[in-house]
């Protein structure tokens, strides 16, 4: 039987979601690669209770996870009854619909009748009754967002979910779903974006700013930007590294066209005391606009270290000038 630290809430910070009553880690646990079948359950219960036993009490999934789709839930749902029911109260989980799950006309983006289903899905393949929050995974530009948004406010209603999140939204876009949730007095609370020292775009696609002004919170997720923000590829491609065996979001080339900035990037954060990823994590947390980072983990020695990065969060103008200079060229509007 699994027995969670006691000492599991001394150290971990949890900021608030804008001014809504929800606060989440300022580290998240990510199940999108490493929860699939291809992984051994041994592997994914350390990973999961040495997080929760380092304060992270945000375990994110989506109902496409795996490989194969539906997997991580599947796999997460098995612990979660074996592990974690004692402290169901004490979690925040996460689920998604959006991208393609099933065969069909019905099985992906923004309809009601895919987010609804798909939440019941989830909910069967996790054993869940509720999930904490549930996303519209990606925008839709054929169905209306008042039907998107409807379909959240249900899962709400019919107590499937306790509060609603949008993800890879644009700042546009995010204004007028806060105005039909609030119209329909669902609790929206939080954006999750992509965000990290090499793709800012949500500075530049108003999301940001956007989720500051409407007091939403949000939460990165790639903050990494899939390792090549860490000490894995400053000497080359490893054998045994992602790009070599799954080349579905990092690529030889990527590595290749972003070495020279990994490079001094490395140089600052060992100025700064910290690892490359430690620098990078913090970097995204530095002005207070993101609550959390969503972090993947492939062992549990990863997700220690990363919680580290919270032991500095500050950084001076020169530094991020440093930082802004190393990623001239390959990061857009610097």
């Amino acid at each position: 039987m699994y027995l969670a630290s006691p000492q599991r809430y001394s150290s971990m910070q949890y900021h608030r979601l804008g001014n809504s009553g929800l606060k989440l880690p300022a580290v998240s646990l990510g199940l999108w690669h490493n929860f699939g079948h291809q992984n051994s359950q041994e592997n994914m219960i350390e990973i999961l209770t040495q997080s929760f036993d380092a304060g992270i009490t945000h375990f994110d999934l989506a109902n496409n996870y795996g490989p194969e789709p539906g997997a991580a839930e599947s796999n997460f749902g098995y612990l979660m009854a074996r592990l974690f029911k004692p402290y169901r109260d004490e979690l925040i989980i996460s689920t998604k619909a959006g991208y393609t799950m099933w065969d069909g006309p019905y099985g992906d983006f923004g309809s009601r009748k895919y987010l609804l289903a798909s939440l019941d899905q989830s909910l069967k393949r996790m054993g869940l009754e509720y999930v904490d929050i549930f996303y519209s995974h990606r925008m839709d530009p054929e169905t209306d967002l008042e039907e998107t948004m409807g379909a959240l406010a249900s899962a709400v209603q019919q107590g499937k979910a306790l509060y609603a999140g949008i993800s890879n939204y644009d700042g546009p876009t995010l204004e007028r779903a806060t105005a039909i949730l609030r119209e329909l007095h669902t609790p929206f609370v939080i954006n999750q974006n992509r965000y990290s020292i090499f793709d800012r775009t949500i500075e530049h696609n108003g999301l940001k700013a956007k989720a500051q002004e409407l007091k939403k919170g949000i939460i990165a997720f790639s903050p990494l930007a899939q390792g090549l923000l860490t000490d894995r590829y400053l000497n080359g491609i490893a054998a045994d590294s992602r790009v070599k065996h799954d080349g579905r979001f990092l690529h030889e080339s990527d590595v290749a066209k972003y070495h020279d900035a990994v490079v001094k990037l490395h140089e600052i954060a060992q100025a700064r005391g910290q690892s490359l990823a430690q620098m990078a994590l913090a970097w995204v947390l530095r002005d207070g606009a993101v609550a959390s980072v969503l972090i993947g983990a492939s062992k549990a020695a990863q997700v220690h270290d990363c919680i580290k990065a919270l032991a500095n969060t500050k950084f001076t103008e020169e530094e991020l000038k440093a930082i802004d200079t190393a990623c001239q060229g390959v990061v857009a509007g610097l």
